[in-house]
């Protein structure tokens, strides 16, 4: 009997022993929890921050495109999406900026006989030399000719 005492008090304190590991465990896991929340909450503030800077900045950037400011994003958008006449739109040549999405347009449909693939290229190559050439005139002589002027093309 003594011997079957001796087992169950052993198991008695094995498993208070295990209750009191699992309650340090729980404890540990909820600090953890804690922290890990705390970091959140900061990293999220971070990040609206930055977030609301990188907007304020870009608010900036927009509100003065006029002149110069939009000679270099007329331009960056030539050579890049000139095909799809973009540039056209930015400066406010809607008509032109048409002509080019619509030739665009119709050389995508045409690429399945095989003719588009050439009729495509043909507004993609218009604004590529259209965005080098707004990005190396001054900005004066950009805004005089583009802006007040009005010379659609080239």
């Amino acid at each position: 009997m003594s011997d079957e005492k001796n087992l169950s008090d052993d198991l008695n304190d094995m498993l208070d022993d295990a209750k009191d590991g699992a309650k340090k465990a729980a404890d540990k896991a909820e600090d953890i929890a804690d922290d890990a929340k705390e970091k959140a909450k900061e990293f999220a503030s971070e990040a609206k921050e930055t977030a609301k800077e990188f907007s304020d900045g870009a608010k900036e950037a927009f509100g003065k495109a006029s002149g110069d400011n939009k000679k270099l994003l007329a331009g960056i958008l030539g050579i890049i999406f000139g095909g799809l006449g973009v540039h056209k739109f930015i400066l406010g040549y809607n008509k032109e900026g048409g002509i080019l999405l619509g030739v665009w347009l119709l050389g995508a449909i045409l690429s399945c006989v095989g003719i588009g693939i050439l009729i495509v290229w043909i507004p993609g190559i218009i604004g590529l030399i259209e965005g080098i050439i707004y990005l190396t005139k001054s900005d004066e002589e950009f805004y005089n000719t583009y802006q007040v002027g009005k010379k659609p093309w080239f």
